[in-house]
């Protein structure tokens, strides 16, 4: 058994050290304010940005998985410090760094993604992240560090509540038989990262060292656009068809003015207004984990949202 780190405890940081739990290993996660402790998993307070306090809660490790994530207003600010932290504590460590990534260092693409596109975003969120990343790489080029990371699309599963597009602001109603709003083109086919699937993918990367130095997409179902999403999670809750409408610029634009994620997500509103899908097929050929089949990911989000529901009131 040998001890694992994780840094946040989001619906990825929190999938990721349950799923670390199961399998065995010990597992600590390092969040700003801690938890109590749960089966398995120990929880301590810790400034992530802090880097000597981090390498002293990363001591032994095998694995530090960046999961945490700052408020998203303030990744421009906050986002190099935490990048910089880590990598600085699996240099003293000499822990495995599995970097939970996203799609934005892209920016807009015509086509699937796949893991040869440039980072070639020119908005400041894409650009930080992918600076972070490309940081990582460097250090891992020059032996200081070994580091991979795992983009994920959006998330999508139980555990995601107000940071997804097909979570609080849609599954509840979609419960009720509501109508729902959505961002950008609702037709528009999309990839959405299921997050059990991207706790599998950190966890089985974290022990290949032939995915070390490298990105890597988790293992995707086919995209589909929010409308067949929410259709599918009507259809498994009985709810009958749902309608659903995109958000009009002009609404978004005014919704924007009280909403401060609404504002942020100007910068990648691209990727709801055309097509946003992922080609995952380069870790496919290279490892176990696949995609859980839409079907389960679908009847596992709608018994998570209404056990929620039932247990909140």
């Amino acid at each position: 058994m040998s001890l694992h780190v994780v840094l946040g405890f989001g619906p990825a940081g929190a999938a990721t050290a349950r799923l670390l739990a199961e399998q065995g290993q010990s597992v600590r996660v390092v969040t700003r304010s801690g938890r109590d402790p749960e089966p398995g998993i120990e929880h301590v307070a810790r400034d992530v940005t802090d880097s000597r306090r981090l390498t002293d809660a990363a001591r032994g490790a095998t694995a530090i998985y960046n999961c945490a994530a700052p408020p998203y207003h303030r990744w421009t600010s906050a986002w190099p410090p935490l990048a910089s932290s880590v990598c600085a504590a699996a240099e003293a460590t000499g822990a495995v760094l599995v970097m939970l990534g996203n799609l934005y260092g892209y920016g807009p693409v015509d086509g699937p993604l796949t893991e040869r596109l440039p980072l070639a975003a020119t908005g400041p969120k894409g650009r930080v992240r992918a600076a972070g990343w490309e940081r990582a790489r460097e250090l891992h080029e020059q032996g200081r560090i070994k580091a991979v990371e795992v983009r994920a699309s959006d998330f999508f599963g139980p555990g995601v509540t107000d940071g997804g597009h097909l979570a609080a602001r849609v599954v509840p109603r979609v419960l009720r038989g509501k109508p729902v709003s959505t961002l950008g083109d609702p037709d528009a086919p999309h990839s959405w990262s299921y997050v059990p699937d991207v706790a599998r993918a950190l966890a089985e990367v974290a022990g290949e060292e032939r995915a070390w130095g490298r990105p890597w997409h988790v293992p995707t179902a086919p995209a589909l656009s929010t409308r067949e999403m929410v259709d599918r999670l009507a259809a498994e809750a009985g709810t009958g068809p749902v309608a659903v409408r995109g958000l009009p610029p002009a609404v978004l634009g005014a919704a924007s003015v009280f909403s401060p994620l609404l504002r942020e997500l100007k910068e990648v509103r691209y990727q709801f207004d055309r097509p946003f899908v992922v080609d995952s097929s380069a870790y496919e050929a290279e490892f176990a984990v696949r995609a859980t089949p839409l079907d389960e990911q679908i009847k596992a989000t709608v018994d998570w949202w209404r056990e929620r529901s039932a247990t909140t009131g």
